[in-house]
Order: structure tokens, then sequence, then C-alpha cells
């Protein structure tokens, strides 16, 4: 069950591959998160010293969930992945000119989950040939709505 997309990611690159990772958050996160108070709009996953953070993350924190927590909303969040993920992923990243870009969060088994997908950055030319493909894709159906 999807709790938040980021359509920003897809919009702007080629997915090329998606992981399934766990986070490491604390308990107002996760109960802010499970109220749908998550935003992962403007956020980024970086690599640094062998590991996997979330970086620009928004979580707002519930009022009756966090009184004795001094919560900031954008902190850094280390993602959880197998190590020869990590190592598949750092390659690609550092010489084939990939980028890591959180996609959605989501429940699995009752626990929360970032997909993270291995993307490559569009052009606007690339951009606007994917809004004609879809626009088209719309045409289509309302064609075959009205033939009916």
């Amino acid at each position: 069950m999807s709790i938040v997309d980021n359509k920003k990611a897809f919009h702007d690159y080629f997915i090329e591959e998606k992981f399934e990772a766990g986070l490491v958050l604390e308990g107002w996160e996760a109960k802010a998160i499970r109220a749908g108070r998550a935003q992962i709009k403007e956020a980024y996953v970086v690599v640094k010293d062998g590991e996997i953070f979330l970086i620009g993350a928004h979580i707002s924190p519930l009022a009756q969930a966090s009184t004795h927590v001094s919560a900031d909303p954008v902190r850094t969040r280390k993602v959880l992945l197998h190590q020869r993920e990590i190592g598949k992923l750092i390659g690609k990243v550092e010489r084939a000119g990939y980028a890591l870009v959180p996609l959605d969060l989501h429940f699995t088994k009752g626990r929360i989950k970032l997909e993270v997908g291995l993307a490559k950055g569009k052009k606007q030319y690339d951009k606007r040939e994917t809004e004609k493909q879809k626009d088209w894709v719309r045409e289509k159906a309302r064609i075959v709505r009205s033939a009916r």
C-alpha cells in the first residue's frame, strides 16, 4: 500500500532499476508517516562513506506523538540495503552517471519501506516526447470509449 509517491521523479528521470529499502526512523516519524504526513517530492538519495542516505524528505511531526522530543522534520535518514546492492549502486552512480531517486514510501508486511530508483536524467525534448505519448494514449482511450 503506497503512502507517498514521487511523480516528479518519473517526469524528470528515466527509471532503469528499482530497489526496495528500509529506513532508519524514529518513533514519532513512523507515526507521522502512518498518518500520511510525509513528503518526498524534493528529496534525494546520496552515497556517503559506503552508506546510502535520504536527504530532504519532509516528515511533519504530529502534535500528540512528539511532545517530549524536539523533532527535526528534514533530518538525514539512513537507507537500509544489502551490501551487494549498495556496491552495485555505488558503481553505477560513480562511474555511469546515474542518480538515485526516492520513488515512493509504502508499507510491506506492516513496515515502512522506501523504493529507490536508479535513474538517468531526461533532457527537455525527452520530457516533451513523454507528454506526447501520454496524450496519445489518453486520446486513444477516449476514441475507443466513444466508438462503443
